[in-house]
């Protein structure tokens, strides 16, 4: 991301982190960006591009055209592609880290400039009337976004959906659901991920930054996972051996682990993940592990995943690797995680169920399995306070289909929150508390553990942890 920003911020004017003064700054004169941004353009550009590209539309949107074309170069585009469907942004957060994003946006909003299409953004870094994590964390948070409502009003501004804000923005009761084949241009690792492997459509692992920019202008560079043979798989990931289908934020963490960045083709899964009421949300969880674990834009899954079906083993490479995966190596990963709390047997505070944003489908079986195991073991609440997390929409839906569930959550101590349990823990004073969680996402940016299913509802209703092998520590 700081290069994104050097070369937005010489384009716009916003020489952030290094001293603004272009001419006196030695790091601005020898960075390559920088002398990419004076070579000869490459990149084959329309009439009309070359028209924005010379300023005819203004001088904003013309430095907008400026970074999305040298970023392009930069990545060996040929060319520019229309961007469908609608932008998805990762940055929600307001802390002085974005301020130069904030003038940046500021300069759009001046010259009058919206997004092609109503924009969805990553989920808010607090919801204090349903993960209240008291009054002096509530101090901590406010002090440290404090730029929270200058960012909500500029997105306003540029024309974000009202109350868009989760970073499961494809679910319908959001409806920012690309279509197979569709360009975008999107930041926010889950989502990426989601988008190009189970909805087939096509965006690269974009930053801050740039993607507001595409955003604006409609149009993305044309490289990588925009094209076909971007999209071809590196790895054939075998897991017929597995004698039940595994939790989804296991297996693709041992597949992120192991594959990186390269793009995977999954078999041995199809009967059961096609046998799965909510296919959306395995792939989801699946796919944001593949991601956070490794860096994975993109997996295709025999039988499950659009182009996987259209295409089968035609998507992999002529010199593809193989990785096999059974039951042994999915426990040989899942013990191999450290424990950062300061005591491993300490009393868990919360549960953090639901990163990336719970589905309606979720929702429903997560609070039916807690409520069960809460009333056969005889509680009247729960023991430690688990935290379903889902966007507004979804949770309302939620609420109007299954009223007597919901009601009966709310007696036990069950809530659902908007929050993003990755910036609720990566926030100082809250980082250190002591979650538990479902999420190997979660798990990778913060201090929590990863439990398997049935242990989460053992700690939620008797407070204590399950019985387990010591974990190293790092």
């Amino acid at each position: 991301m700081p290069h994104l920003l050097l070369l937005a911020s010489y384009a716009f004017g916003n020489f952030y982190p290094i001293n603004q003064n272009r001419r006196s700054n030695p790091i601005i004169k020898r960075h390559p960006l920088m002398e990419k941004m004076h070579m000869a353009l490459t990149l084959e550009l329309t009439p009309e591009e070359q028209a924005i590209m010379k300023g005819e539309q203004g001088e904003t949107l013309q430095k907008v055209m400026q970074t999305v074309v040298t970023f392009g170069e930069l990545f060996g585009a040929t060319k520019l592609v229309d961007l469908q469907a609608a932008p998805h942004l990762a940055m929600s957060w307001s802390s002085d880290a974005v301020l130069p994003f904030i003038e940046i946006y500021e300069k759009l909003v001046a010259a009058g400039l919206k997004t092609y299409a109503p924009f969805t953004s990553n989920p808010k870094p607090m919801d204090h009337n349903n993960l209240d994590p008291g009054e002096e964390k509530r101090v901590v948070v406010q002090e440290l976004h404090k730029h929270h409502h200058t960012l909500g009003e500029l997105y306003s501004n540029l024309g974000m959906k009202e109350n868009a804000w989760s970073c499961a923005c494809f679910v319908p009761q959001i409806g920012n659901t690309p279509q197979q084949g569709d360009f975008i241009s999107w930041s926010e690792s889950s989502a990426i991920n989601f988008a190009n492997s189970y909805l087939g459509a096509r965006t690269n692992r974009n930053s801050v930054g740039i993607d507001m920019m595409t955003a604006i202008l409609g149009k993305a560079p044309y490289f990588d996972l925009l094209t076909d043979e971007g999209r071809k798989a590196d790895w054939l990931i075998d897991c017929s051996a597995l004698t039940k289908l595994p939790h989804p934020e296991l297996l693709g963490a041992v597949i992120g682990l192991k594959v990186m960045e390269d793009i995977p083709y999954i078999i041995g899964m199809d009967d059961r993940v096609n046998a799965l009421d909510d296919v959306v949300g395995y792939c989801k969880d699946l796919g944001a592990a593949t991601a956070s674990n490794g860096a994975v834009g993109l997996f295709h899954m025999e039988g499950v995943t659009p182009e996987a079906r259209d295409q089968g083993r035609s998507l992999l490479k002529s010199d593809h690797q193989l990785y096999v995966i059974s039951d042994a190596e999915l426990q040989r990963v899942f013990n191999s995680y450290p424990v950062l709390w300061p005591d491993e047997n300490a009393k868990p505070e919360r549960v953090f169920i639901g990163c990336p944003h719970n589905t309606l489908a979720q929702l429903r079986w997560w609070g039916e399995r807690i409520v069960s195991a809460l009333e056969a073991a005889g509680k009247d609440a729960v023991s430690c306070p688990p935290y379903l997390f889902a966007h507004d929409n979804v949770a309302s839906e939620f609420k109007e289909n299954h009223p007597e569930l919901k009601a009966r959550m709310a007696k036990y101590g069950i809530s659902v929150t908007n929050n993003c349990p990755v910036m609720y823990m990566t926030t100082p004073k809250q980082s250190d508390e002591i979650v538990c969680t479902n999420s190997n996402k979660t798990r990778v940016y913060s201090k929590s553990r990863f439990y398997m299913d049935d242990d989460l509802v053992h700690i939620i209703v008797t407070g204590q942890l399950p019985d387990q092998a010591p974990k190293a520590h790092p």
